[in-house]
């Protein structure tokens, strides 16, 4: 774990590692406070129902990782990506004076804009920042380097979560402080990237397809063709699909079941975010530089069992605070490893693109997550029920991971 750390001292990653933070950071105080100005002024801003509004949020901001991943991994193959990402940061800033305006006037259109630009940001900024680690760490570094990474993620979407709450809240004022403090963040951001160092172009004479549903099918196709990458996308986006219903149960959960308010729902939040920053950084510490499959299987497993516990615990006990932090816990060990096999294992020319396909199939299972919710909520389950059933859940797909692993 100190040599981990370490990391954190080098110029070949630390930039790096302060960009993708204040990205997620700024993606999350953008999100949560225009959820909150939609909800609580969403008459002023449109006659449509703020409650579809805010669901609507949602699909926009995940939209362009279906329409722009293929393309966002040709250009990470194809381009030198520390100029790349200097210049995505450099569009933040401007998406941000976009938000800046949405908020000030207030304009819900320009909201919805900048949200989508946001999301289109993350798009393009994810492949970079992925295949852009297994050239500046070592081989028994990448692990490391991927805890860091995937647990600064989930704090820094705890953290810009509650700051954009609590900046939103201020009053009249509020929208003035989010737009003025997400304009400095991304600056940070675009900062920060300058000291990013050069990583060379992985496929320099690679023809750009910018056709994006032929590229996206040509992306996927790339990435089954390798089995254990394959599978390795799957199971990470299995990940991202248990998490979906959880985050989005939450509200729900803390309302119904245990007679909260927004201020509960951040603290599962919390919870559970530090959950994965703490298993993230657990899994560096045991696997020694190495792709170590026990902390895979150990994750999938007690995501499973601490879930069905969840289902049995009774509401505010120890029990159940304590099964949403191994929650977490669980999914930073079943994670890191997953994603260190993906970049190792693909081929350096096609990495970006892959990671670009990885994208394509966690957004897939995101959105399957919520169509699943709306069907199960329809049919009179409640946020409880649900954890119990994506648990079970859980305990198929990690069958069938292993079924497949053994096949690889």
């Amino acid at each position: 774990m100190a040599g981990s750390l370490r990391l954190l001292r080098e110029r070949r990653f630390l930039p790096l590692f302060i960009t993708q933070f204040l990205g997620a950071f700024n993606d999350n105080v953008l999100k949560n406070a225009m959820v909150i100005l939609i909800t609580f002024q969403g008459a002023r801003l449109s006659s449509i129902n703020a409650g579809l509004m805010v669901s609507a949020c949602g699909g926009i901001f995940i939209l362009p990782f279906f329409l722009f991943s293929a393309t966002a991994g040709q250009l990470a193959d194809k381009y030198e990506k520390s100029r790349l990402i200097r210049l995505i940061k450099l569009c933040e800033i401007l998406i941000m004076g976009i938000a800046a305006a949405g908020f000030c006037l207030p304009n819900l259109p320009l909201l919805l804009i900048a949200l989508f630009l946001m999301g289109a940001h993350s798009t393009f900024f994810g492949p970079l920042k992925y295949s852009i680690l297994p050239q500046h760490l070592h081989a028994e570094e990448l692990v490391g380097g991927n805890a860091l990474v995937e647990g600064a993620t989930f704090l820094a979407i705890l953290l810009g979560t509650i700051l954009g709450g609590l900046l939103i809240a201020l009053g009249t004022h509020g929208p003035t402080w989010v737009a003025a403090t997400c304009t400095l963040i991304a600056l940070l951001g675009w900062l920060s990237s300058r000291s990013i160092p050069v990583a060379a172009s992985a496929a320099p004479t690679l023809q750009i397809n910018w056709n994006i549903f032929s590229e996206t099918a040509r992306a996927l196709r790339l990435a089954r063709d390798d089995r254990e990458v394959f599978v390795a996308i799957i199971a990470i986006s299995w990940f991202w699909f248990y998490g979906a219903m959880f985050l989005s149960q939450f509200p729900a959960f803390a309302k119904d079941n245990l007679g909260g308010d927004e201020y509960f729902v951040t603290l599962l939040l919390a919870l559970f975010s530090i959950g994965v920053s703490t298993g993230s950084l657990l899994c560096a510490r045991l696997s020694h530089g190495r792709i170590e499959p026990k902390c895979i299987l150990a994750g999938a497993a007690g995501l499973t069992l601490f879930a069905v516990d969840l289902f049995f615990a009774a509401p505010h006990g120890a029990r159940m605070y304590a099964d949403l932090i191994l929650i977490g816990v669980c999914g930073g060990l079943y994670c890191v490893p997953l994603y260190t096999l993906m970049q190792s294992c693909s081929d350096a020319t096609q990495r970006s693109r892959i990671i670009g396909a990885n994208n394509i199939m966690n957004a897939l299972f995101m959105v399957t997550a919520a169509v699943l919710a709306i069907v199960l909520l329809g049919t009179g389950s409640n946020a409880r029920q649900l954890f119990l059933i994506t648990a079970l859940l859980n305990a198929v797909v990690t069958a069938w991971l292993l079924w497949r692993t053994k096949r690889c």
